[in-house]
């Protein structure tokens, strides 16, 4: 990655975005984990690939990038779905973020995806008193996406991807860094809530159960994670 002076992921040019792509595009899985959790969504869509379960949010320079290579992305309008109750208001976002939509699965590219996109269901996972120590999932789709209920099935090339790619983001832009902590303390006070721990793929390999009201890890084996809704 250059050495210029950057202030947030949106003062990358096209070819540091195409960088990042090209240092994160393996697949999670060694099976295609969107004809798993697809037989489950009335749609017949994998979820992560609807833009009615899932709507990808995106640097304002992927957004630059992408629209000079594809029509894949459209800028995301509300009106995808037929019946949807409720429009996403990007001023949620973080600054310099805005939200997409594709044109589906059938028509994916994948040299083409944003970074949301390749890291979902995961995000990093920051601990409280900041230490980027691996991969957490999106609660929000326990039920839904396959890969939550089957992550012995993620490959360590993939997590290592996942890593050094943050690792790399986080090294340049210290905001990154400070709302995946944020989205983290969400996690563990959900969980807290809950009353139940939750996994996440260690930085290193392996799997860890973490207790949300101490932070402390439970070391497990594949086969002792949990699984969730169909795929239990």
């Amino acid at each position: 990655m250059t050495k210029r002076i950057l202030r947030s992921p949106n003062d990358l040019n096209s070819a540091e975005v195409r960088e990042l792509y090209a240092g994160f595009s393996l697949p999670i899985t060694n099976i295609d984990c969107g004809q798993q959790c697809a037989p489950h969504n009335p749609s017949g869509k994998p979820f992560c690939c609807d833009i009615c379960e899932a709507v990808p949010a995106a640097y304002e320079s992927e957004w630059v990038t992408l629209q000079k290579a594809t029509k894949l992305w459209h800028r995301y309008r509300g009106d995808e779905c037929v019946g949807q109750e409720e429009v996403l208001d990007e001023n949620v976002l973080p600054e310099g973020m805005l939200l997409l939509a594709c044109l589906g699965p059938q028509a994916c590219e994948r040299e083409n995806r944003l970074l949301s996109c390749r890291q979902f269901p995961f995000f990093p996972y920051v601990s409280s008193d900041y230490e980027f120590l691996g991969l957490a999932y999106d609660w929000e789709f326990e039920e839904k996406c396959w890969v939550i209920s089957n992550v012995g099935q993620v490959t360590d090339a993939y997590r290592k991807e996942f890593m050094r790619t943050y690792d790399e983001i986080f090294a340049l832009f210290q905001d990154e860094f400070d709302a995946y902590a944020l989205r983290s303390e969400e996690m563990r006070d959900y969980f807290a809530e809950q009353k139940r721990e939750f996994a996440i793929l260690l930085r290193d390999g392996g799997f860890g159960m973490v207790a949300p009201a101490n932070e402390g890890i439970r070391p497990v084996e594949a086969d002792q994670l949990p699984g969730f809704g169909a795929y239990r």
